[in-house]
């Protein structure tokens, strides 16, 4: 049997379609999320069941050690997830989607074109699913994990997010 979070509604599909447009996109960051244009974050991937967002090692997004800002490296894993939830919100009516907790592990030097890839958009769905039939809110440890080009693994962040539909 196929579950609720494996469907892929027509809305989600478009939703694809229009953060895939690099044009759109740049749009959208410019202007709900300011920040994430100017680090120059790219969403590479997308399916409704994982979702890869990079980050480039530029001035902006530069440390004093030369490497990635640490923070800058947060906003790509949470964007990777985050695009997920977006996506999985679509059609769904009204749900609220917050980050309710952060952890990171660092475990190599970000230089260069990262990628945080989130696997969790089946968990993100089924959340999402099981707060419209109950009414109340569900969390879920989204993992975004960063490599770098030559596949090194930087950075692992576990992202909670609470999904809470509104009836």
């Amino acid at each position: 049997m196929t579950s609720p979070a494996s469907i892929d509604t027509p809305q989600a599909a478009a939703f694809r379609r229009t953060i895939s447009n690099p044009l759109k996109l740049r749009a959208f960051m410019l202007s709900s999320l300011p920040m994430a244009y100017l680090a120059g974050l790219r969403i590479r991937s997308i399916t409704p069941e994982q979702a890869t967002v990079t980050v480039p090692f530029k001035y902006l997004t530069k440390n004093p050690f030369k490497s990635i800002y640490f923070a800058c490296l947060s906003m790509a894993a949470e964007m990777a997830s985050g695009v997920l939830a977006m996506m999985h919100i679509q059609g769904q009516g009204r749900v609220s989607m917050l980050v309710v907790g952060l952890e990171a592990e660092f475990t190599k030097k970000a230089v260069g074109l990262i990628a945080f890839t989130s696997p969790d958009g089946g968990a993100i769905g089924q959340a999402i699913a099981e707060s419209r039939a109950s009414g109340e809110g569900r969390t879920v440890v989204c993992t975004s994990t960063g490599r770098d080009e030559a596949g090194d693994t930087v950075a692992i962040f576990r992202i909670t997010w609470s999904f809470r539909a509104k009836v």
